[in-house]
């Protein structure tokens, strides 16, 4: 099992005092599939380092429907959990384990004290703050000018990259939220590409028989 030293970026470049106050500060948290860890900007949960599992971050509509932003991965760090940190940043996201997730939790005053003092953290922080919004962008390019074949093509590639199968265990609802989008738009389009013999769709089960159809399909 890895520990914080090796999955925090910056840890060397702390000097004792700071890795002394970030070790004593720290938590660790184990939590289940389908907990939600933060909610919304009146939330200021803390940073969140992972060290196993997975985490989704959404925003969600007035009306209700989700879409995902990013996802977290082992040894991501979260800093929209601790969006209080940043005072120029009003940004209401909810952040959702998809998987069994072990992760560190680091209280945002003291991050936010190691920011002010170490110009590394405060260098790697905005470094990720500005990827994250990178990330958000190209949602935003996807949604507005993308059709949904490509969209939902798009997804499904990128679960076998996460997953590393091409069976997957996942619900058309599951999909929609991540598209942002409804139910049954995403089983029309799952049994089109099944008619195309892209996929094959049985209960919970989405699994892929074309990979060069369904990455044909994005250009």
């Amino acid at each position: 099992m890895m520990t914080f030293q090796e999955c925090f970026p910056v840890w060397n470049k702390l000097n004792a005092t700071q890795q002394e106050r970030l070790l004593g500060s720290l938590t660790t948290r184990n939590v289940k599939k389908g907990t939600v860890l933060h909610d919304g900007s009146k939330d200021c949960t803390g940073l969140l380092l992972i060290q196993s599992g997975q985490l989704r971050a959404f925003i969600l509509s007035d009306e209700g429907r989700e879409i995902t932003i990013y996802r977290l991965l082992e040894r991501d760090m979260c800093l929209l959990s601790a969006s209080c940190i940043m005072h120029s940043i009003q940004f209401s996201v909810t952040i959702e384990a998809e998987k069994d997730t072990v992760f560190w939790l680091i209280p945002a005053d003291v991050y936010k004290s190691l920011m002010a003092e170490s110009a590394p953290v405060a260098n790697y922080t905005n470094e990720l703050m500005a990827s994250r919004f990178s990330d958000v962008m190209w949602l935003i390019e996807q949604v507005l000018w993308k059709s949904l074949d490509k969209r939902v093509a798009a997804f499904l590639l990128e679960e076998i990259a996460i997953e590393g199968t091409d069976i997957l265990k996942i619900t058309h609802e599951t999909i929609a939220n991540h598209l942002g989008t409804h139910r049954e738009v995403i089983t029309r389009m799952l049994r089109y590409f099944q008619n195309e013999s892209m996929v094959r769709l049985s209960r919970g089960t989405v699994t892929v028989l074309d990979q060069e159809k369904l990455s044909a399909l994005q250009k």
